[in-house]
């Protein structure tokens, strides 16, 4: 129980039932993506659902976040309807971009998610931004960006921190490693394993933290979540984990050489979901019973958000043009 020490029952409910949430919604995904109606390209989150709920736990309604192509648990675990996401992978004019945007580019800016980018980095400097305008008009907001470690190899990263660091501003710098950008080892690439250790030439603490254990992100992103709003400048965490499913699509990718069947073993034995509801249950913070219902709860909630996508109205032709600038 030392572990779970400052951090209320109520909140360690809230913490596993988002943490369901992501995975069942994913694991909708996959059931209904080879049906051919969904046609936009899905990168899922399956594996490090901890790291969004973690960190998105800490912030308020109207503090920021930026995404990436791997978007659906930030959004889920900032607040997003399943509705308006499922829609937005339908093609729907009901979706959060009315169906022209797909998975990658979901956005909800009245609870702070100003819109995902596809391009590996692109959120960086939209998160740096929109802290220097918090600052500016000293508003409280703290910026949060998610990015993966394919993300570090690129020029935003290193220019981003710099800015970042120089204007001391409110903006939290998250990466999921899951030690693969597309299909290449993070060893194929980079020269050393030490993300968390990039930001300190920028004078930015680094932490490299378990990305599987949910109270270690709540409790290392909720320091850095403090330091930014009050005012003492960003961090860079670096969340180690792992992706369950191939970089893009619903299915594996062992079976065509990607990775080792052996590594994706290893990594499914630290599922974050399944590690935190043996531990709610040994200390008798949550009944399975109590667990089975959270979960019903949660598939009738996206079975709703199936069918009001499914049958929700294509965009009209003449809509095309429309928000386009």
């Amino acid at each position: 129980m030392n572990k779970y020490k400052g951090v209320p029952h109520a909140t360690l409910k809230v913490m596993f039932t988002t943490l369901l949430k992501i995975r069942r919604f994913e694991e909708k995904i996959i059931e209904l993506y080879p049906q051919q109606q969904m046609k936009t390209p899905v990168h899922l989150y399956l594996g490090q659902e901890a790291i969004a709920t973690g960190v998105c736990l800490n912030l308020k309604k109207d503090d920021y976040i930026f995404s990436n192509h791997r978007n659906h648990g930030h959004c889920i675990a900032k607040g997003m309807s399943s509705k308006i996401i499922m829609a937005e992978l339908y093609g729907k004019k009901t979706g959060c971009s009315k169906g022209k945007g797909g998975s990658m580019h979901l956005v909800s800016p009245d609870i702070g998610i100003m819109g995902t980018s596809s391009i590996v980095g692109g959120g960086m400097p939209l998160a740096v931004g929109a802290a220097l305008a918090s600052k500016i008009k000293r508003d409280k907001r703290v910026s949060v960006v998610f990015f993966g470690d394919g993300a570090v190899d690129t020029g935003t990263f290193h220019e981003c921190l710099n800015f970042a660091s120089l204007k001391i501003l409110p903006v939290v710098f998250i990466c999921e490693n899951n030690f693969y950008a597309t299909n290449s080892p993070l060893l194929s690439r980079q020269p050393a394993d030490n993300i968390f250790r990039r930001s300190a030439s920028y004078l930015i603490e680094g932490l490299r933290v378990d990305g599987n254990d949910i109270i270690a992100v709540f409790k290392s992103a909720k320091d850095a979540v403090k330091k930014a709003r009050d005012g003492k400048g960003p961090t860079l965490i670096e969340y180690r984990t792992y992706r369950y499913r191939q970089h893009v699509g619903p299915y594996c990718d062992y079976e065509i050489g990607c990775r080792p069947k052996e590594e994706l073993d290893k990594w499914l034995k630290k599922c974050p979901i399944e590690k935190f509801k043996t531990s709610l249950v040994k200390n008798n913070i949550m009944t399975l019973n109590e667990i089975n219902n959270i979960k019903t709860k949660i598939d009738n909630e996206i079975e709703e958000a199936v069918i009001f996508a499914k049958n929700s109205p294509f965009p009209e032709e003449n809509e095309l043009i429309e928000d386009v600038y």
